[in-house]
C-alpha cells in the first residue's frame, strides 16, 4: 500500500512539473492569467529574460493621474488626453517589468500614429516597478485577480459609460489585454495582444464584444504556435473573430531592452496593429 501511494504522489508531482514546463501550457481549472504568472516560478522563463536596459523617458503630453476603484481604493495610471474632445480610449497593459518608461514611450508613440485618441497607461503592479528579471516574476506572480480586475474597472469607469475602448498589451500585458476587453463589455471595440497567454474558456470568449488581432512569435516556447492555434480554434467556437501574425521571432521580440528583439518582427506587428486599430477608433 504504501507502494502505491508513493507511486501516486512521485506521478503527481511528475504532472505538476510536466504542466510547468517551457513547452506545455497546462489545460485545468486555472485562469488564463494565473497560469501565465505560473512561468514565473519555471527557471527558463525567468533566465529567457535578460534585465532590461536602463531607460529614461520625459514624456512630453502624459501625465500621472490617479483614479478610484470599485475595491474601495485608488489605482494609479499614465494619461495622454486626446488634443479634442473623444470618447475613444485605448486602455495599455504593461509587460511583466511593470509600467515603466519603455510602456509609456510606446504609449506615447501609439498616441501620435492613432491620432485623436485618449490613452491610458494601466499599473496593475500597483506602483511596483522591476529592473530585475527576480522581482519581474515576484510582482507578476502576486498580482490579484480581483484587484487586478478592480484596476481596469477603474480605468473603464474613469473613461466613462459612452467610451469606446480598445486593448493592447505585451507579454503579461498581452493576457490582461485580453481580460480588459472581456471587462469592458459592449465598449469593447479592439483588441491586440502581442504574445499573451490567451483566454481558454470558450464560455467567456461568447462574451467579448470585439475582434482580436494576436501578434505571436512562433519561437516563443510558451505562447507557442500549438496554444495560439488552440485559441484561434476557440474563438471560432465562440463565434469570434480573431486575426493571427507569428512572427519569426522569440517571446518578447517587441522591446528593444530584449536581447531578441527583433526589428523586422516589431515593425512588422506595430503596422498591423496600426491598420486594426485605426477604424475601429475614428
Amino acid at each position: 500500500m504504501k507502494k502505491i501511494l508513493l507511486l501516486t504522489l512521485l506521478g503527481f508531482c511528475g504532472t505538476l512539473a510536466f504542466c510547468q514546463t517551457k513547452r506545455v501550457v497546462c489545460c485545468s481549472s486555472t485562469s488564463a492569467t494565473q497560469q501565465f504568472a505560473m512561468l514565473a516560478s519555471n527557471k527558463k522563463f525567468v533566465m529567457a529574460h535578460a534585465n532590461p536596459l536602463k531607460m529614461h523617458f520625459q514624456s512630453a503630453v502624459g501625465t500621472a493621474i490617479t483614479y478610484k476603484t470599485p475595491d474601495g481604493k485608488e489605482a494609479g495610471a499614465f494619461f495622454f488626453k486626446a488634443k479634442n474632445p473623444t470618447n475613444n480610449y485605448l486602455l495599455v497593459v504593461h509587460e511583466w517589468w511593470g509600467l515603466n518608461d519603455w510602456v509609456k514611450k510606446e504609449s506615447e508613440k501609439i498616441y501620435n500614429d492613432l491620432g485623436n485618441v485618449n490613452i491610458i497607461d494601466l499599473d496593475l503592479y500597483d506602483g511596483k516597478v522591476a529592473t530585475t528579471k527576480e522581482d519581474a516574476g515576484k510582482f507578476m506572480q502576486t498580482v490579484k485577480e480581483d484587484r487586478a480586475a478592480a484596476i481596469i474597472k477603474g480605468a473603464i469607469a474613469y473613461a466613462g459609460p459612452n467610451a469606446h475602448i480598445a486593448t493592447i498589451g505585451w507579454c503579461f500585458g498581452g493576457g490582461w489585454s485580453l481580460q480588459t476587453a472581456l471587462l469592458a463589455g459592449k465598449q469593447a471595440v479592439a483588441c491586440v495582444m502581442y504574445y499573451g497567454m490567451p483566454e481558454q474558456d470558450v464560455n467567456k470568449l461568447k462574451t467579448l464584444n470585439c475582434d482580436v488581432l494576436g501578434n505571436f512569435a512562433n519561437k516563443d516556447g510558451w505562447i507557442n504556435p500549438k496554444v495560439v492555434a488552440k485559441f484561434e480554434e476557440n474563438m471560432k467556437t465562440a463565434g469570434k473573430n480573431v486575426s493571427v501574425h507569428e512572427f519569426d521571432a522569440d517571446h518578447g521580440f517587441a522591446n528593444p531592452s530584449n536581447p531578441i528583439y527583433n526589428s523586422q518582427a516589431t515593425a512588422d506587428a506595430y503596422k498591423y496593429t496600426m491598420a486594426f486599430l485605426k477604424p475601429r477608433l475614428k
